[in-house]
C-alpha cells in the first residue's frame, strides 16, 4: 500500500507492455482512443451514429434503474423508459456480408488491469458514466467470448464467490450477465482488495470484434448494478490513494487517465471546479449555459460528464434552439435528433458553468460530411429519460479540456489544455 502522506497520481495504459514514466511523484502511462462517427473518407457514418444513440439510451436507462433500486428514488424529471433496440434496417445489415460495426469502438479509453492472485490481465474501457467492473468469465462459451481474456476463479487464491447476480442490457437486446465475486484488482500498481466485480458468463454480441474485455466504471456507487463500492472508491476507502481525484486528457494522441490527482503538465492555469449532485449517481453539474458565437442560447441546465459517450446529447427542444442560432443549419435525422450545418463555416459552440467558456473545436464538433456542403454536428437532441433540463457531454466535449473528477469535494472541474 502507498503512503497516504505522499502525492500519488497514476494513469492507465492501453497496452500491458507500455512503460510507466515517473511524473509529479507518480506514474504516467498513455491511453489510446479508437474510432469516430466518421467514415474513412470523412463522411458521416449514420448507421454507427444510430447504434451509438441506442447504446447511450440503454446505458442511462440501466443506470436509472440501478439508482432507483439502490436509493428508492429518481432525480426530479428523470423517467424510466423502455430499452431501445437496434433499428430493423441495421439488424438486416448484420446478417449480410458486412457485419454491424460495434458502437463500443467509439466509446473506449482502454487500459490494462489485473484481477486475482496470480494476476490475470484484461483490456478495459474506463467509463465515468457507469459504476461497475465486469470481465468475461472462463465459463462464458459464446462466440463473443472466444477472443476475450477470461477470468478463471479457480486460478485465484484471493477470489471469493458472493451472493447475487449482475446484469446489464445492451443495444442489441442481449445482456451482459453473470455471478458476483470479490478479488484483488490492480491498475498500474494500485491494488484494491476484496473488490466486487462480475465475471460474466453471458456477453452481448455488441462486443463481438471489439478488442476490450470489459468495463470499469468510475461514477458514484448509487448507480452500481452490483450495489457495491466501485474500484476507485475502494482505493480511497483503503487509503491507497492520497486524494479522491482522477483526471482525464482525451485526445487523438497523448491521452491519459490519472488516479489520485491530476497531471499538471497537461493543463494551464487552475482547474475550475463545479459541484455535482451526487444523489443522481452521475458526475452531474448544475448551472450550465450553451453558447454559440460567444452568446448564450440555452441557460441554466445540468450536465453529465461522461467519458464513455462519444458525442453530446441534450433535450430535443433545447438542441433545436441551439441549432436555430447557427446560420445554415438544418435537420438531418429528426427521429435521432441529428442536425447539419455548413462545413465551410463551423459554429463556435461552447459551454460555461458561470466562469470560463470552454469551446468545442471545429474538428471535434464535426461528425462528417453528408454532401451539399453540409456536415453533421456532434450535438444531438435525444430524450434519455434523464429529465428535460439535463444534457450529456461526452468525448466531443472532453477532448477540448482537461477534466478532473473529485470525490473529495463532490465536484467536476475543467482546465485549458496545455
Amino acid at each position: 500500500m502507498f503512503c497516504k502522506a505522499s502525492l500519488l497520481t497514476v494513469a492507465l495504459a492501453l497496452l500491458a507492455s507500455a512503460s510507466p514514466v515517473v511524473h509529479d511523484s507518480g506514474l504516467r502511462i498513455p491511453l489510446e482512443k479508437r474510432g469516430t462517427l466518421s467514415k474513412s473518407d470523412g463522411t458521416f457514418d449514420h448507421e454507427k451514429a444510430l447504434l451509438h444513440s441506442v447504446k447511450t439510451h440503454n446505458k442511462y436507462q440501466n443506470s436509472l434503474r440501478n439508482l432507483l433500486k439502490n436509493t428508492g428514488k429518481l432525480p426530479e424529471g428523470a423517467v424510466i423508459r423502455e430499452f431501445k433496440t437496434i433499428p430493423a434496417q441495421l439488424e438486416k445489415r448484420a446478417t449480410g456480408s458486412e457485419a454491424l460495426t460495434d458502437e463500443e469502438d467509439d466509446l473506449e479509453w482502454a487500459g490494462t488491469i489485473s484481477i486475482g492472485t496470480p494476476a490475470q490481465s484484461f483490456l478495459i474501457d474506463f467509463d465515468t458514466g457507469s459504476a461497475d467492473l465486469w470481465v468475461p468469465s472462463s465459463s462464458c462459451t459464446s462466440s463473443t467470448c472466444r477472443s476475450k481474456n477470461k477470468y478463471t476463479a479457480t486460478r485465484s487464491s484471493t477470489g471469493t464467490k458472493r451472493s447475487g447476480s449482475f446484469s446489464i442490457e445492451y443495444a442489441d437486446g442481449s445482456t451482459v450477465s453473470g455471478p458476483v465475486y470479490t478479488d484483488s484488482v490492480t491498475v498500474a500498481g494500485l491494488t484494491a482488495t476484496n473488490q466486487y466485480f462480475s465475471p460474466v458468463t453471458t456477453l452481448s454480441s455488441s462486443f463481438s470484434g471489439d478488442p476490450i474485455d470489459g468495463i470499469l466504471g468510475l461514477a458514484y456507487p448509487a448507480i452500481s448494478n452490483l450495489g457495491q463500492t466501485p474500484f476507485f472508491n475502494t482505493l480511497i476507502n483503503q487509503g491507497t490513494v492520497s486524494a479522491g481525484v482522477f483526471g482525464f486528457k482525451l485526445a487523438s494522441s497523448g491521452s491519459e487517465l490519472f488516479l489520485g490527482g491530476t497531471d499538471t503538465s497537461q493543463y494551464t492555469g487552475a482547474i475550475e471546479y463545479h459541484a455535482v449532485d451526487r444523489s443522481t449517481g452521475f458526475w452531474q453539474a448544475r448551472g450550465a449555459s450553451a453558447l454559440v458565437g460567444g452568446r448564450a442560447v440555452v441557460s441554466n441546465f445540468e450536465t453529465i460528464i461522461d467519458s464513455g459517450t462519444t458525442i453530446m446529447y441534450g433535450p430535443p427542444s433545447a438542441v433545436r434552439t441551439l441549432y436555430r442560432s447557427i446560420p445554415g443549419s438544418a435537420v438531418y435525422d429528426s427521429s435521432a435528433g441529428y442536425y447539419s450545418y455548413p462545413c465551410s463555416s463551423a459554429p463556435t459552440v461552447a459551454f460555461s458553468w458561470g466562469g470560463k467558456s470552454f469551446a468545442i473545436s471545429a474538428a471535434n464538433f464535426n461528425l462528417g460530411s453528408i454532401g451539399g456542403g453540409q456536415c453533421v454536428g456532434a450535438l444531438a437532441g435525444e430524450d434519455l429519460g434523464l429529465g428535460s433540463n439535463v444534457w450529456l457531454l461526452g468525448d466531443s466535449f472532453m477532448k477540448n479540456v482537461y477534466t478532473a473528477f473529485s470525490f473529495d469535494s463532490n465536484s467536476v472541474g475543467f482546465a485549458t489544455l496545455a
